[in-house]
Order: structure tokens, then C-alpha cells, then sequence
């Protein structure tokens, strides 16, 4: 049991589940299986810009190959907004018999009209993530709800290398320390672990996002696991076995309950981002648009009512002490902590699973897009309630990324 309260916040664990649980997840459920949160624009095809990757993963399970248009279900390819359960169940059937791993990008054809249109609604900013060229010929739309996260098969040298690039090369971490790359995974952190406590808040708050997105992924995978692949069926589902190996106290040698805990503070950054970009999406002229108006009404109504949750959350995180100190030492420090991340999405295209890669990305641009709000509060307060907001903007591929990560 992970309990009490968490490093560099007021905030327990307890206080965390209740709201989380009882007041937020059931509400923020309803809004990711929306049309304008379900489909997530993705380049999967770029090219790793940090080493020579030909080593994809060759096992079926990651490679991607969508389903050919003629077996995908008519109540997809011509139907509603609203799939039926039937045209559901048939595309991940179909799906899983293409590869257990693979992305599948079918959209009705009112979705692909609707996503055209959402270009149009869509404008640029500085970010903390490399984005996507989504005008690329390689960026296809994702039905996220069609392509669930979960254990693919991908794991061995290559997804440690990943992970031994984003540890060892963006923790601001010095030199001489060092992390293991072959896995015996209780030694893995406890390095970098000795380390973190040592460093101020802002090196020590990076390390901790990295590591619960890490540990997020992790459950992610253990929650969903391959139990049974036979040649009549598959079947996904918890693996004790596997959360333990990652999270016990004692298998992970008193690492396991850090990780945890790393992950509630990524939750309170998260939740803290939404708390604060509520100016942004209470302008009367910002919708969800779908192109359906009811609909779009509705979403808005609920998203409004998310982040007012957010905002009443007693006991958020204080992120004013991040870069309180020296201005020209803070200032150097903030552009550090964008490059650093903004090099962490990189990495995430050397991800030779497509489908593990298709979360990474999205997860890394939804922290990403969630430190771009902490660190543009006065932007956001002198926001219009009409007209343009010019300082501070949120592109469409932002708001799914950072709605559907805080979800994850």
C-alpha cells in the first residue's frame, strides 16, 4: 500500500484517491470517449533522430498494419458518430487478428469530414514537445478508444535503450552517475534515486514527472497483459505478477513505492495545469468542435465542469516554488527543463513498437502541453473573455494529448 504524504507537496496519497476516484475519473471518462477526444492526429512513421534505427520491433505483435477498408465493419466505414457496440467489437476483433500490436486508423467518413474541419480550429505556439508535422502525409488520425493501451509484447534491450536515453540523458543528472542499461530492475534507479534527493526542487520535480509517466506506462501494461494467446482467442488482464516485479518494496529493493509515488505527483502537476487553464476554455468562443452542436455543447458543459473540479481540489501543488530564485539563474534553468523535455519527445520516436510509440507520444505532449500552461500563468490571466486570445494558445492536438494523458 502506497500511503501518506508525498515529497515537496502538502498533498497525501488518501486525499488524492478519494477525489480522484469518487468526484473526477468518472466524469473525465465520459469526455475521452467523445468524438472530439477520441481521435488523436500521429506521425508514427519518423525516423529515430537520436541513433541508426533499423531494429523494429520484428516481433508480429508490434508491427503495424491497419486493417484493409474491406474488413473494416460498414457501421464504421459509413456509420454514425456513435459506433454501435456490434461495429465496436467486430473492429477489435478485427484488429486483434491483424496484430496484437497494431495502430488501426478506420474512421467513419463523417469522422474524417469532421477532422478536416477541425484544422481549421487549430493554431501554433511554443511548446515544450517536438510536434508532429500533422500536414505530413504520414500523420494519420488514431481512433484511441479502437487502440487501447496495453501490453503489446515489446519489452527487452530495445524498450530499455528508450528508457536508458530518457533517464541517462534528460534527468540534468551529473556525469558520474550512472544507470545500469541491462535490467536487473530492483538496481536500476537507485542511483539516480540517491541523487534526486540531493538536487533542488526543479531537478528533483523533473526527475519525478519522468519517473511516474515511467511508472504510469508500467501499470498501464501490467493492467492489460497478454494472459492468453491461442489460436481461438486472446485475453487481456491484470497480471499480479508483473506490477509486483516493478512495484514491489521488496523485489524493487524500497524503489517500487517511490515509483508510485511519482506518479500521484505527476497526477497533481496535471491536475494543477487544469486547474489554471480554466480562463482559457470559459471563453464563450472556444468549443469542441465536431461539427455536431449539441454535442459539442454538451462536451464543453463537462469539460468546464472537469476543470472547475480541478480547481476546487483542496490541495494542490504549489508551483511557484519552480524557478523562484535568481531571474537570470531561473530563467536559464526554465529554458533547460523545455529543451530537456522537448528532447524526451523526441525519443519517443525510436519506440519500434508503433502502438507503445502512438501512447508515448501521446503522453509526453499531454505533460508537455501541462507544463506550457504552469509556466504561462500570466498569459493565461490576461486572456480576453472575447476575440483571439494571441498570447496563449492550445492546439487542438494539445487539449487531446493533455486530457487523455491526465486520464491515463
Amino acid at each position: 500500500q502506497v500511503t501518506g504524504y508525498l515529497d515537496d507537496c502538502t498533498c497525501d496519497v488518501e486525499t488524492i484517491d478519494a477525489f480522484n476516484n469518487y468526484k473526477l475519473f468518472p466524469r473525465l471518462n465520459e469526455l475521452l470517449e467523445s468524438d472530439y477526444f477520441r481521435y488523436y492526429k500521429v506521425n508514427l512513421q519518423k525516423p529515430c533522430p537520436f541513433w541508426d534505427d533499423s531494429s523494429h520491433c520484428g516481433m508480429r505483435d508490434c508491427a503495424v498494419q491497419p486493417c484493409p477498408t474491406d474488413e473494416v465493419p460498414d457501421g464504421i466505414r459509413s456509420g454514425s458518430y456513435k459506433y454501435s457496440e456490434e461495429a465496436n467489437s467486430l473492429a477489435e476483433e478485427c484488429e486483434e487478428a491483424k496484430r496484437l500490436g497494431a495502430v488501426d486508423d478506420s474512421l467513419s467518413k463523417e469522422a474524417r469530414q469532421a477532422v478536416l474541419q477541425w484544422a481549421q480550429h487549430d493554431d501554433s505556439s511554443d511548446s515544450f514537445c517536438e510536434a508532429d508535422d500533422i500536414h505530413s502525409p504520414d500523420a494519420e488520425y488514431v481512433d484511441l478508444l479502437l487502440n487501447p493501451e496495453r501490453y503489446t509484447g515489446y519489452k527487452g534491450p530495445d524498450a530499455w535503450k528508450i528508457w536508458n536515453s530518457i533517464y541517462e540523458e534528460n534527468c540534468f543528472k551529473p556525469q558520474n552517475v550512472k544507470r545500469p542499461l541491462a535490467s536487473g530492475r530492483g538496481e536500476s534507479f537507485i542511483y539516480l534515486t540517491k541523487w534526486v534527493s540531493r538536487v533542488c526542487v526543479e531537478k528533483r520535480a523533473f526527475y519525478r514527472l519522468i519517473s511516474g509517466l515511467h511508472a504510469s506506462i508500467n501499470i498501464h501494461l501490467s493492467a492489460r497483459y497478454l494472459l492468453q494467446d491461442t489460436w481461438s482467442e486472446k485475453k487481456w488482464g491484470p497480471n499480479v505478477t508483473e506490477f509486483q516485479q516493478r512495484f514491489d518494496e521488496v523485489l524493487t529493493r524500497g524503489e517500487g513505492p517511490r515509483r508510485l509515488k511519482n506518479l500521484y505527483f505527476l497526477y497533481l502537476i496535471e491536475l494543477r495545469a487544469l486547474s489554471k487553464v480554466l480562463p482559457f476554455f470559459e471563453r464563450p468562443g472556444f468549443q469542441l468542435y465536431t461539427g455536431n452542436k449539441s454535442q459539442d455543447a454538451e462536451m464543453k458543459h463537462l469539460l468546464l465542469e472537469i476543470l472547475h473540479l480541478a480547481k476546487s481540489f483542496p490541495l494542490h501543488f504549489d508551483e511557484n516554488s519552480f524557478f523562484a530564485g535568481n531571474k537570470k539563474e531561473a530563467a536559464k534553468l526554465k529554458e533547460e527543463f523545455r529543451l530537456h523535455f522537448k528532447n524526451i519527445s523526441k525519443i519517443m520516436d525510436c519506440v519500434g513498437c508503433f502502438k507503445c510509440r502512438l501512447w508515448g507520444k501521446l503522453q509526453t505532449q499531454g505533460l508537455g502541453t501541462a507544463l506550457k500552461i504552469l509556466f504561462s500563468e500570466n498569459l493565461i490571466q490576461k486572456i480576453p473573455e472575447s476575440g483571439p486570445s494571441y498570447g496563449f494558445q492550445l492546439t487542438r492536438q494539445e487539449i487531446v494529448a493533455l486530457f487523455n494523458a491526465f486520464g491515463r
